[in-house]
């Protein structure tokens, strides 16, 4: 099912839980806030993105890819974190789902699987897989999308300020989805 269509910044997206609208220039200052919690980031292979000026670079890219979303809690409004589509590719008719984080308040909760599965069944409507790219470190995530069903396909590099840092992809088909 390829369709070149497949719109990577939709206006809202959201269910009881959270609600995920596109990111804004002028969202800089809120989300740092809770980007700037350096425990957020001590699985990740970009360990000090808690800096101010790492972190702008990081959103930066946000705010030039056109497909990044803030996450809001549904019920209060507040900003819990940030994640994007990339790497779309119709050929493939797949997207990958990444550059995810969230504030650790609401981490073990509702919330993760919830913008996950926004995302997921978004583009589950038009796309046959979703791809992940997760640091080899990072065994919260790996083990997260394990959950969903992802298999990993892949073992890679990242270069990231010109270091390259190992990860691992994953592909979850719309037939293996569990959530």
């Amino acid at each position: 099912m390829t369709n070149s269509k497949f719109n990577l910044q939709p206006e809202i997206l959201e269910d009881d839980i959270t609600k995920l609208i596109p990111l804004q220039e002028s969202d800089f200052d809120e989300l740092y806030k809770v980007a700037s919690d350096p425990l957020i980031w001590e699985q990740h292979p970009m360990k000090d993105r808690y800096k101010s000026a790492v972190f702008k670079s990081f959103f930066d890219a946000a705010i030039d890819s056109k497909s990044s979303f803030l996450i809001l809690d549904k019920k209060t409004n507040e900003i819990i974190g940030n994640t994007r589509f990339y790497d779309y590719n119709p050929e493939k008719s797949s997207v990958a789902i990444g550059f995810t984080f969230i504030a650790r308040k609401f981490w073990g909760g509702l919330y993760n699987k919830s913008n996950k599965k926004l995302l997921i069944d978004y583009a589950f409507q038009s796309l046959d897989s979703v791809i992940f790219h997760i640091g080899a470190d990072n065994i919260r995530s790996q083990k997260a999308v394990e959950k969903l069903g992802a298999v990993k396909i892949n073992e890679m590099n990242v270069m990231n300020n010109g270091v390259d840092i190992p990860h691992f992809e994953y592909e979850l088909k719309a037939g293996n989805y569990k959530l």
